[in-house]
């Protein structure tokens, strides 16, 4: 099959479809105003989800290919520790999420994540949602209390402004990854806790961790976990599942350390090395292999180890942020600054 033959959309749903995962046609179905009635398929696929309650106009939701949990999560993670002989080769540099809390540690590599999206896990007596969204580049871990409850995350198969719709299995709400908040269902504006944690290289957490513990893959498939978006990040602009207005003052696809409604661009700190600013300490430091560049992630070129975090009586702690693209920034924070400089 040749792709560049194939309108734009139908290369991307090819490109995101595997046999491990289920994929919807293209055009499918269309988003409808807010104010009607939901389209059928959704109030088929999600029958708990009041659809009654919403933030935003259906017309931010695009359909992503894969239906819901056509990319499914990881609900029962299994670990082995970091010491440990890894069963897929994971390069030395390879990007990890990693996670600690009450003397644990873990790491989600970037490598199952881009095919998972989703880990619903449990450090000590804390239930995290571990989130990675490929077409944003955003790696976020959430707290999964709500209310005295602890909910299930799943993928929808929905995007917004190109970033994984996710909903809960409880009251199925969705929710945005890039910011925690829930904007269709019961849970309607209501947001989840960030939790601080961090994007670096799986070498810098088994030296920081040599205990910790670091997720295995749940298909036994070693060519499944390669990266289906190679050369993404080196676009001049995102998929066209993204319609919204670009950044005007920098390229769409530069990287930028999100903290809240301030980022600065990765080429900045990296030019720099150290940014203190706004009481936050922002370092970089090279060694960490793009996941979204090379089909072989370990290959991917080296966009370095970003940490941020702020001064406490009890010394340096770690502040949730996010290493996105500035189009989703831009998207999420419209009124947001980005520092380029």
């Amino acid at each position: 099959m040749n792709r560049a033959k194939l309108p734009i959309q139908l290369a991307l749903v090819a490109l995101l479809c595997t046999p491990a995962i289920a994929c919807a046609a293209p055009g499918a179905s269309e988003p409808v105003e807010q104010g009607q009635q939901a389209p059928s398929h959704w109030t088929r696929d999600f029958p708990l989800t009041d659809f009654t309650k919403a933030s935003i106009p259906w017309t931010d939701i695009s359909e992503g290919g894969p239906g819901k949990d056509g990319i499914r999560s990881i609900d029962a993670p299994r670990f082995i520790t970091a010491s440990q002989h890894y069963p897929i080769e994971l390069g030395p540099n390879e990007p990890v999420i990693s996670f600690s809390h009450g003397g644990e540690a873990r790491a989600y590599p970037l490598r199952v994540m881009i095919r998972h999206e989703i880990v619903n896990d449990q450090v000590g007596q804390l239930p995290i949602a571990v989130t990675y969204c490929p077409l944003c580049d955003s790696a976020v871990v959430f707290d999964r209390r709500l209310d005295g409850r602890t909910l299930d995350f799943g993928t929808t198969g929905k995007l917004r402004h190109s970033d994984l719709v996710m909903y809960d299995r409880q009251t199925e709400s969705w929710w945005q990854q890039f910011v925690g908040e829930a904007m269709v269902g019961t849970y309607t504006r209501r947001e989840l806790q960030m939790l601080p944690s961090r994007v670096e290289s799986v070498s810098i957490f088994r030296q920081r961790f040599p205990n910790g513990k670091i997720l295995l893959p749940a298909v036994a498939a070693d060519d499944f976990y390669n990266n289906p978006y190679a050369n993404y990040d080196g676009r001049d602009r995102p998929y066209p599942f993204f319609t919204g207005d670009l950044p005007q003052d920098i390229e769409p696809m530069a990287r930028v350390v999100a903290v809240g409604e301030k980022a600065w661009s990765l080429r900045a700190l990296a030019r720099r090395g150290r940014i203190e600013q706004d009481g936050l300490i922002l370092s970089w430091s090279s060694g960490q292999n793009s996941a979204l560049d090379a089909r072989d992630i370990s290959r991917g070129r080296d966009i370095g180890n970003v940490t941020v975090q702020r001064r406490t009586a009890e010394g340096l702690e770690d502040v949730p942020y996010d290493v996105t693209f500035a189009f989703a920034f831009f998207a999420f924070r419209p009124k947001g600054k980005i520092i380029d400089r």
